[in-house]
């Protein structure tokens, strides 16, 4: 089992770039980090966190794509990751050609962890209503992977229309990148992952004893492969046992939450995460 670290990266927080190398040389397997473009001031949707207030992290999230690209650039060995980005929220032609180049830049180490989003006042301002956001997701990261796969890309769909295109470069990963979808565990969230996607964020760990041989039943029924799903749970407070009952249930990867802060509030929960993982091994 491999073990990742997320961050609430900000403008006010310790660096993507610092914490990729001091992760990298902890030996942490990967990083991810969060997507928000920005958040309305209206607040028709309630925070995810169950606070009152959303916290104060949100609102400044750097751009995932150009943070992990800097990451790339003074890392050699760990994963970048999107935990998770916001497909629903993002031009997928572009889109497609910053993760290409990202992930080539990066000598294939980019993970795209992806959501349909919670904020419907967020999704709005892109153009979207919370009813159709996963059928949008749906289509953009499917016009995605086409562009990826494709010498000649094209896609014709409700809410995506690409005529016959080239685009390049290619990912280095073939045929794209990791794509590991976000969400709690139902039909509609284990159909998306058996048609386009290679993995399962589910946030925390509650449920996944029955939840991941549900998921493997909609991947075979789909005529994939089961053995090759990735399951990375995000956000459990982990100790060996459960850790241990985790790797049992066939968790590929865990990925563990240091606060968004600067250096003195986030390397001393990334020293005691890397502690209990070099006991693991």
């Amino acid at each position: 089992m491999r073990f990742g670290i997320t961050m609430f990266a900000t403008d006010l927080s310790m660096s993507v770039s610092e914490l990729a190398q001091e992760a990298e040389a902890r030996g942490f397997d990967s990083v991810f980090l969060p997507e928000h473009t920005h958040i309305p001031v209206s607040r028709r949707t309630p925070p995810p966190t169950g606070d009152t207030e959303l916290p104060e992290e949100y609102k400044r999230t750097v751009d995932p794509l150009v943070a992990l690209a800097a990451a790339a650039a003074v890392t050699t060995t760990i994963r970048l990751g999107t935990g998770i980005a916001l497909p629903a929220q993002r031009e997928p032609i572009v889109t497609a050609k910053a993760i290409a180049t990202l992930d080539l830049l990066s000598a294939g180490r980019f993970v795209f962890g992806i959501g349909y989003g919670w904020n419907e006042d967020e999704l709005e301002n892109h153009g979207v209503a919370m009813r159709t956001r996963r059928s949008v997701v749906r289509e953009r990261v499917l016009a995605m992977k086409a562009l990826w796969d494709n010498d000649v890309a094209s896609f014709n769909g409700e809410h995506v229309h690409l005529s016959p295109s080239w685009s390049w470069p290619k990912p280095l990963q073939r045929p794209s990148p990791p794509i590991l979808l976000g969400g709690a565990a139902g039909p509609t969230l284990f159909a998306h992952i058996a048609e386009f996607g290679d993995g399962w964020i589910p946030i925390g760990g509650s449920g996944l004893r029955d939840a991941i041989p549900e998921l493997r039943r909609a991947v075979e029924q789909a005529g994939r492969d089961s053995d090759a799903l990735q399951i990375v749970p995000f956000g459990s407070i982990p100790d060996q046992g459960k850790l241990a009952y985790f790797e049992s249930l066939g968790v590929t990867e865990c990925v563990f939450r240091v606060p968004s802060g600067p250096r003195d509030v986030v390397l001393p929960t990334l020293d005691r995460w890397a502690q209990l993982v070099t006991k693991l091994r």
